[in-house]
C-alpha cells in the first residue's frame, strides 16, 4: 500500500472511530416481551434479583419480571381502592406517574392523584416490605396543588443524594419542575423549602416527568417535553440535563439552563415508535437502565428497555 494510500485509510480509520463516538439518537427499544402495555413506568430491581415495575392505571398497577426482558401483570397497588384520592381525580381510579424504591428493608411508592390539565393534584406516598399487590400500606399526603398554584404536583421522583439526603422532584406545565427535601425517617416533606429546577417559559410550559440519577459527580435530570397521551400522535421527547449538584443549576450540553427552557435531546418519535417520554432510569450489575413508554402504529402505549453509557459526561442511550 502506496503513502497516499495508508494516509486515506488513516484519515477513514478515524472518521469511523469519530462516528462511532457521536451519540445515536432515536435508538429502538431493546427486547421486550409478556405483558409490555404501561404508561409512566418506573422499575426497582429488587434484593432478590427480579425486577417490579410501577406504572399508570387503576390504583397504581404493577409488573414483575425476572429478566428484564419478559414481563407479568402483578395486579394494582390498592386491590381495595383508594378512596382518599378521589378528591383530586375527581372520582376516577386512574392513578398516576409512580415512582418505585427500595430503602431501609421496604419500598416506597410516591404516586398523583389528579385529572387532565388540572393543577388541583397531590403526591402520596405508600410503603410495602414486599412490594406485591395488596401488601402496600398508604402512608398518606406528602404535598398538594391547587387550581392557583401555578404548579403542579404530579410525577414525583425521589433520589438520595451523595451525602444520603432525600429530595423529591416532581412538576407538569405550568412554572415546571420543582423539589423539595423529604425526611427519611418519614418518607414525608422535611421543610418548607421549594426549589425550581427547570421550566419552558417560552413553550407552554410542556415539561413535566422529572427523574434524576447520580452517576460520577454529575446529577442527570430527565424530563419530558411537550405533550403526551395523544395515541401515535403524541409529541413527547426525552431530554436531559446535568447538574453538579441536586438542587442545580441543570445545564444541557450548551450550557443551556434548563430554568430557561434548556434540554438536550435523548429521544423523540422515530419509525413506529411515537412519542416516547416518561422515562425512569435504575441501576443494575451491566448498566444504568433506561425505562419509558412510547405508543406503536396502533395508538397502544408500550414499555421501552434502553441502556445508558456514559460518555464525556453525558448519557448515551443504547
Amino acid at each position: 500500500m502506496g503513502l497516499r494510500q495508508l494516509a486515506i485509510s488513516g484519515m477513514l480509520a478515524v472518521a469511523a472511530a469519530a462516528h462511532a463516538l457521536v451519540p445515536r439518537q432515536n435508538i429502538n427499544p431493546g427486547p421486550v416481551s409478556g405483558s409490555t402495555f404501561i404508561h409512566d413506568p418506573t422499575v426497582v430491581k429488587t434484593p432478590s434479583g427480579t425486577y417490579l415495575a410501577a406504572y399508570t392505571g387503576d390504583n397504581v398497577q404493577l409488573k414483575t419480571s425476572t429478566d428484564r426482558t419478559v414481563w407479568r401483570d402483578a395486579g394494582p397497588v390498592f386491590p381495595n381502592g383508594a378512596p382518599w384520592t378521589t378528591t383530586y381525580t375527581k372520582g376516577s381510579k386512574n392513578l398516576w406517574a409512580p415512582d418505585i424504591s427500595y430503602h431501609n428493608g421496604k419500598y416506597y411508592l410516591y404516586y398523583s392523584a389528579s385529572s387532565f390539565g388540572s393543577s388541583r393534584s397531590a403526591i402520596f406516598l405508600a410503603t410495602s416490605t414486599t412490594g406485591a399487590s395488596g401488601s402496600w400500606t398508604n402512608q398518606g399526603l406528602v404535598i398538594e396543588s391547587f387550581d392557583n398554584s401555578n404548579w403542579n404536583a404530579i410525577d414525583p421522583n425521589l433520589i438520595v443524594d451523595a451525602q444520603g439526603k432525600w429530595w423529591l422532584s416532581f412538576g407538569s406545565f405550568w412554572s415546571g419542575i420543582k423539589m423539595i427535601a423529604i425526611n427519611p425517617s418519614t418518607g414525608k416533606r422535611a421543610d418548607s423549602q421549594f426549589i425550581s429546577l427547570a421550566s419552558r417559559p417560552n413553550n407552554g410550559g410542556a415539561i413535566e416527568a422529572p427523574f434524576i440519577i447520580r452517576n460520577g459527580s454529575y446529577y442527570y435530570l430527565w424530563v419530558s417535553f411537550d405533550r403526551c397521551c395523544q395515541g401515535a400522535a403524541s409529541t413527547y421527547r426525552i431530554m436531559v440535563g446535568r447538574s453538579t449538584s441536586v438542587t442545580g443549576p441543570y445545564v444541557d450540553k450548551n450550557g443551556t439552563p434548563m430554568m430557561q427552557g434548556g434540554g438536550t435531546q435523548m429521544m423523540s418519535s422515530h419509525g413506529s415508535v411515537h412519542g416516547p417520554g416518561h422515562n425512569a432510569v435504575f441501576k443494575d450489575n451491566d448498566a444504568d437502565v433506561l425505562v419509558y413508554h412510547y405508543y406503536n402504529d396502533a395508538g397502544d402505549a408500550r414499555l421501552g428497555i434502553n441502556l445508558i453509557r456514559y460518555q464525556n459526561g453525558w448519557p448515551v442511550i443504547y
